[in-house]
């Protein structure tokens, strides 16, 4: 039965896959430096590899949230969020993957009764705008140290060019790790406090619980990537600003860093030890991030007209109205599984079990009455 729930979580990976990869080869590919295979292959395996390795960070997060505590509210969630980013795919719109889940999330909070953590979800929702400027700030301050180089060392073109491709392909691949790390939390996070799964060991290696839904997100990520990325890669690489494929780097660059530094558990840790301001683990929009790029270097090279604010209006549209259709699907379905299907979408407050002081003060009026006045059993209460 897990299995099945679990398909939602696949679809939604799938949805994941196919837009979002734009975000990280989508100008390589749009400018001809990297070919669509190369950078499938290379987007699949880097974007495994983050979700089951640097996964964790940005999962805790989302759960805060709201702790979808069913299988059957988490596949609705799953499948509501996976719905949204799958209809704004076909418009090749590059959407939020992020903001869908959450949408999704706070329908099920709806829905179920469940009260919404006000301090996750503002520090999610400030993500959502501090990212894109995050983003287009470092793409400026990149573009800029890329020219003073290339000015200084005075390239050849050809030489130029080939660096440019590595650039692109190292850069892709360093955004498909942390578009992995970040984002994963969004693909299997809800199923991780119903997850059946053990630890799993593979000789001196194992898995926990959590990085086999990674993986299995991860997988599923992939396959959407290879099978219907192509469309919104050419919509990221030239719909909003055309771009030299120098530009093309700088962008993945900023990109990668962005989320790098919203989903490292290593940099969160070392700014807390040295006394500094830590950066919270949120799964940012990598759409987001790129966006604010390219915009950033368009503003940069040719001013405010060479952006293309219709395309540019568009896509933000599609980042508002995204988390509200997820929450509206996640809500009216979750009252159809529950009433037509008769499945259980969350389990009532009222049968969880007690808190701490509650189970105490049950304990105690079982005691005997010369118990409950014996010195030992007031020290442990």
């Amino acid at each position: 039965m897990f299995s099945f729930f679990l398909t939602s979580g696949l679809f939604l990976g799938w949805s994941l896959g196919a837009n979002d990869a734009s975000n990280v080869f989508g100008t390589a590919v749009a400018s001809k430096m990297v070919r669509f295979r190369t950078a499938a292959v290379c987007c699949s395996i880097f974007v495994i590899l983050g979700a089951v390795m640097s996964g964790a960070g940005a999962s805790h997060t989302l759960g805060k949230l709201g702790a979808v505590n069913a299988i059957a509210g988490a596949f609705i969630v799953a499948f509501s969020a996976a719905l949204s980013v799958y209809l704004m795919t076909k418009a090749r719109f590059p959407v939020s993957t992020s903001q869908a889940i959450v949408g999704a999330i706070i329908g099920w909070n709806l829905f179920s009764g469940s009260s919404v953590d006000q301090a996750a979800l503002t520090k999610i929702a400030m993500t959502w705008l501090v990212c894109p400027v995050l983003s287009g700030i470092i793409a400026v301050v990149l573009y800029q140290l890329s020219a003073l180089f290339i000015n200084t060392c005075r390239i050849h073109m050809f030489r130029l060019d080939l660096y440019t491709r590595w650039s692109l392909l190292v850069a892709g691949i360093c955004g498909s790790y942390a578009l992995g790390a970040n984002n994963i939390a969004n693909v299997m996070g809800v199923f991780l406090p119903v997850s059946p799964f053990e630890t799993l060991f593979i000789g001196p290696f194992s898995l926990s619980p959590a990085q086999q839904l990674f993986l299995i997100g991860g997988i599923a990520i992939a396959v959407g990537v290879f099978t219907y990325s192509r469309q919104v890669m050419m919509t990221v690489g030239e719909g909003i600003v055309e771009l030299t494929p120098v530009a093309a780097s700088v962008v993945v660059w900023a990109h990668s860093i962005v989320l790098f530094l919203f989903s490292s558990q290593s940099l969160e840790t070392f700014l807390a030890s040295n006394g500094l301001p830590s950066i919270p683990l949120v799964p940012v929009s990598s759409s987001q991030a790129v966006v604010g790029a390219v915009i950033g270097i368009g503003l940069l090279k040719k001013g405010f007209w060479s952006v293309k604010w219709k395309i540019v209006g568009g896509i933000v549209s599609g980042w508002v109205t995204t988390p509200v259709i997820a929450a509206v699907v996640s809500f009216i379905s979750l009252f159809f599984i529950q009433n037509v299907f008769q499945q259980e979408v969350y389990t009532s407050q009222k049968t969880l079990s007690p808190p701490p002081a509650l189970e105490k003060k049950l304990a105690r009026a079982q005691m005997p009455e010369g118990l409950k006045n014996n010195p030992i059993t007031k020290i442990t209460e």
